[in-house]
């Protein structure tokens, strides 16, 4: 847990940056009706595979899904379109979009450096967060979305746009938390686990049994 801190001090920082846009977009507080825009975080591994599951039991109502990936990811975007073609077979009005960032973290990468392109990241992904504005995020787990997730929480402390973030925790993770997990406890809206031991140790989570 002694990463956290330093991800504050990320935090904090990058809200000083972004206060400006609060007059540039203010936006009236109104009704929030269907359809929902989704931003949906994909990764490399198992990660994409679980979270396209969780999506095809959603309605048609989550629409645009847009789906962001790292750079880095060679595989998640053949996934995701082969999901949305089949996708729109049923829902012939479905409309979905791609956008990639840099990869905040690689495997067996140092903290040290770890810190830079985690901060890179997050400066990336605010333009693109700022752009499409999603009401919901659903992620699961992949480095890629700590930068995503923080950007929205940011824009919401700003009032530019009030974002629910959607965490669910990978059925892989059954005693401890991944590393993505233990930041976004603290941002996220809903946090999900699929054991009951995670529960235990997580008061805040949400114990839904497995889901995917």
């Amino acid at each position: 847990m002694e990463e956290l801190p330093v991800v504050v001090v990320l935090f904090l920082l990058l809200s000083s940056l972004l206060v400006p846009l609060v007059l540039l977009d203010r936006r009236r507080r109104g009704r929030r009706t269907p359809p929902f825009s989704l931003l949906v975080v994909a990764g490399s591994g198992g990660h994409t595979t679980e979270i396209l599951r969780l999506l095809s039991c959603l309605s048609e109502s989550y629409s645009p899904r847009h789906y962001v990936l790292a750079d880095s990811d060679k595989m998640s975007e053949a996934k995701i379109r082969s999901f949305e073609q089949k996708r729109a077979e049923t829902f012939s009005e479905s409309q979905f979009s791609l956008d990639r960032i840099p990869r905040s973290r690689e495997v067996r990468q140092s903290w040290v450096s770890s810190v830079l392109t985690t901060l890179y990241s997050i400066l990336y992904s605010l333009p693109l967060t700022y752009k499409r504005k999603p009401d919901l995020i659903l992620c699961n787990g992949p480095g890629t979305c700590v930068p995503v997730c923080l950007s929205a929480f940011l824009l919401g402390l700003l009032r530019i746009k009030r974002t629910i973030i959607v965490y669910v925790e990978s059925i892989c993770r059954v005693e401890t938390l991944s590393l993505s997990g233990k930041i976004l406890y603290y941002f996220s809206d809903y946090f999900i686990v699929q054991w009951p031991d995670l529960k235990k140790k997580y008061p805040k989570s949400v114990y839904l049994g497995r889901i995917v």
